[in-house]
């Protein structure tokens, strides 16, 4: 097949389109970054400018470093300390409590979170879906609202596994939040920071066993009891 044809198939939604969408949805599966790496191969084999992923070039490195670790380190205690105990979130995250004094396990987590989840989730949630909805309901604002709505449930559903409910609401409050500012500013990298940034203050408080005295900073526990 001539190299345009297939770029133009690539970027379309006929068979091989969609062959190509279901393989990237399905690489998370197999591994975490798996996704975005076959998000820019796809870029690469359809001619798709990495501009229209969000990967652009910021205008100051630096400025966009420090707002994505100050505001994601912000976001994360705002959230488990105000938001997530009035949505009846349980203070202790069970499913990664084994991390509480696990230095061994630090170097697979925080390579996990950098790479997978603030480079990989954003690739994959934000550029590449944000682009191929994009061709499907057009690019004004009723269709930006939409496809905010329809990112962030998404994310949200795929922390169901690991998570359950409190994680599909945390992923569904910051998938909206995220995909505003995306929606917004067109631009990955100062999002990709602010979700490692996010989930690194998450590490920190389930290592030094601090998610339940951050979760009571503002109500008392017979406050939110039943």
């Amino acid at each position: 097949m001539p190299p345009d044809r297939l770029a133009r198939q690539l970027r379309g939604f006929g068979p091989l389109g969609l062959a190509a969408i279901l393989l990237i949805l399905a690489g998370n599966f197999l591994f975490l970054p798996l996704s975005a790496l076959l998000v820019l191969a796809w870029a690469q084999a359809s001619a798709t400018p990495w501009a229209d992923l969000g990967l652009v070039r910021p205008k100051s490195w630096t400025r966009s470093l420090a707002i994505g670790i100050v505001f994601g380190a912000f976001f994360k205690l705002a959230m488990k300390s105000i938001v997530m105990p009035l949505l009846g979130a349980p203070p202790v995250n069970a499913h990664y409590h084994f991390l509480a004094g696990n230095t061994a396990a630090l170097p697979v987590m925080i390579f996990t979170l950098i790479v997978g989840a603030g480079f990989g989730e954003e690739v994959l949630y934000r550029g590449y879906m944000f682009e191929r909805l994009g061709r499907l309901l057009g690019r004004g604002k009723a269709a930006k609202i939409a496809i905010v709505l329809i990112t962030a449930t998404l994310f949200a559903a795929g922390h169901y596994a690991d998570q359950g409910i409190p994680g599909v609401k945390q992923a569904a409050i910051t998938g909206l939040v995220y995909g505003g500012i995306f929606a917004v500013t067109g631009e990955l990298f100062m999002l990709m920071v602010a979700h490692a940034a996010f989930d690194l203050v998450a590490l920190a408080l389930i290592y030094w066993n601090l998610e339940a005295q951050v979760a009571h900073w503002f109500f008392a526990r017979h406050f939110l009891s039943p």
